[in-house]
C-alpha cells in the first residue's frame, strides 16, 4: 500500500513538473524583416517596435501567464532569403506565429511555406494581391496599395486635377501598386495621360520625368514605391523645375522620407495612418491615445522619429496577443480563427474589423491624407 502511494505520489509529482515545465515555455513569435537592404527604413523600426514590446509584454508577466519570445532573421531585402528564413521558423525554431515580410516580394514568397504548415501569418507588406484572394492563414496590417491609389485620387479630384501622370517601380508594391491605380482611376474621373516606371535600385529617374513633363495637358504626378526611390524621384522633380502637385503612396510614410527628399519634399502629398500626426489628432479620436502611446515609447527607447511602418509591426504584435488570449493559448487554428474574428481592435493604423472575406479589416477612413508642410507632416488646410 505504502508503495502504491509513493507511486502515485511520485507519478503526480511528475504530471506537476510536466505541466509547470509547460507552462513555462516561452510564446515564440517569429519574424522576418528586412533590417538591411534597400527596403531597410522600413524593416528596421519594424524590428525595435517588436523587441520594445515583447521586452514591455514580458515586463507585465507575458501572455496568458508564458513569456514572449522574439525569433528573428533579417532577409536583406531579399525575397529568396525570406523563404529560406521562413523555412527555419517553421521547422527549427517551431515559432507559434510570423510576423514580417517587410515587402510584398517577400510577403509572397513567405505564403506557400505558412500556407503548407498552417501557422498564423501577418504580413507588414502593402500590396492588396497579400489578402486578395483571401488566404486562409495570411493576415496584413497596412492599408492596401488599392486604398492609396482611392485615398489619392479622391484628393486630386477635390482639387480639379484629372489627367495625371503614373510614375512607378518595378518591384512588387510598384508593380501591384501600377496595376492598382490604373484599375481604379476611372473610378474617379482620372485619366493616365503618361505612365512610366523606374528600378529600385536607379539613381537617376531625370529621363522618366522629363518625358512626363512634356506630356501635353499634364496636371499632377502620382509616384508609386518605396526606399529611396521616390525620394531621389522627388528631388528630381525639383532639379527639373517641376511645379504641378506631386503625391506619393503609403509606401514613404515616414520621417525617413523627409529625411532623404529634404527640400525638395515641400507640398508633396500622400495617405498615411494616423501615426505621423499623433499631436493632431482631435481629442476625441480612438486612435489618439494608442498613436500617442507608441509615439512617446519609441521615441524615448530610440530616440529617433516614429515611422508607419514600426507602427504595422506594432499592430501584428498586438493583434496576435490579443487573438491568443480570446483563443486561451498558442493552438495555431484557434488563434486563426480569432484574428480572423477581429472586431473593433484600435490600433496606430485604424479600427480592425477582420473576417473571413477581409484578413485586413481597414477601410479607407483609416487612412489620412497629409502634406509636408515647413519640412514636417501637417493635414492639408
Amino acid at each position: 500500500m505504502k508503495f502504491q502511494l509513493k507511486q502515485i505520489a511520485v507519478g503526480a509529482t511528475l504530471a506537476l513538473g510536466a505541466m509547470v515545465a509547460m507552462a513555462a515555455d516561452p510564446i515564440k513569435i517569429g519574424a522576418v524583416l528586412s533590417v538591411t537592404g534597400p527596403a531597410a527604413f522600413l524593416g528596421d523600426p519594424e524590428l525595435k517596435t517588436l523587441q520594445m514590446y515583447v521586452e514591455d509584454l514580458n515586463k507585465k508577466g507575458g501572455v496568458l501567464g508564458r513569456q514572449l519570445e522574439l525569433v528573428h532573421y533579417d532577409d536583406g531585402s531579399d525575397a529568396n532569403k525570406a523563404n529560406g528564413f521562413t523555412k527555419r521558423l517553421i521547422d527549427n525554431d517551431k515559432v507559434d506565429v510570423i510576423i514580417g515580410g517587410t515587402t510584398t516580394g517577400a510577403t509572397m514568397s513567405m505564403v506557400p511555406l505558412v500556407t503548407k504548415a498552417e501557422v498564423p501569418f501577418i504580413s507588414l507588406a502593402g500590396a492588396v494581391v497579400v489578402v486578395e484572394p483571401v488566404k486562409k492563414w495570411v493576415f496584413k496590417t497596412p492599408h492596401t496599395d488599392r486604398m492609396a491609389a482611392e485615398k489619392v485620387f479622391e484628393d486630386m479630384k477635390k482639387r480639379g486635377l484629372t489627367k495625371v501622370a503614373l510614375l512607378s517601380e518595378t518591384s512588387g508594391f510598384g508593380q501591384s501598386g501600377k496595376k492598382e491605380t490604373e484599375a481604379v482611376a476611372s473610378k474617379y474621373g482620372i485619366t493616365l495621360v503618361a505612365n512610366e516606371t523606374y528600378g529600385p535600385k536607379d539613381t537617376d529617374m531625370s529621363p522618366q520625368l522629363t518625358k512626363i513633363k512634356n506630356t501635353a495637358g499634364l496636371q499632377a504626378v502620382f509616384v508609386f514605391g518605396l526606399g529611396q526611390g521616390p525620394a531621389i524621384v522627388t528631388k528630381n522633380y525639383k532639379q527639373l523645375g517641376v511645379s504641378l502637385p506631386l503625391y506619393q503612396s503609403h509606401g514613404v510614410a515616414s520621417d525617413e522620407f523627409l529625411k532623404l527628399a529634404g527640400p525638395a519634399a515641400e507640398g508633396v502629398r500622400l495617405p498615411s495612418p494616423a501615426q505621423l500626426i499623433p499631436e493632431q489628432l482631435p481629442a476625441n479620436d480612438p486612435q489618439k491615445p494608442v498613436v500617442a502611446a507608441y509615439d512617446l515609447a519609441y521615441k524615448t527607447r530610440y530616440k529617433s522619429e516614429v515611422s508607419t511602418f514600426g507602427g504595422y509591426a506594432y499592430d501584428a504584435l498586438m493583434l496576435t496577443v490579443d487573438a491568443m488570449k480570446r483563443a486561451n493559448g498558442t493552438d495555431k487554428a484557434k488563434v486563426r480563427d480569432a484574428l480572423e474574428s477581429t472586431k473593433g481592435f484600435v490600433a496606430t493604423s485604424g479600427t480592425f474589423n477582420m473576417s473571413a472575406t477581409d484578413h485586413m479589416g481597414l477601410n479607407l477612413s483609416a487612412f489620412r491624407l497629409l502634406e509636408v508642410k515647413d519640412g514636417k507632416w501637417h493635414l492639408p488646410q
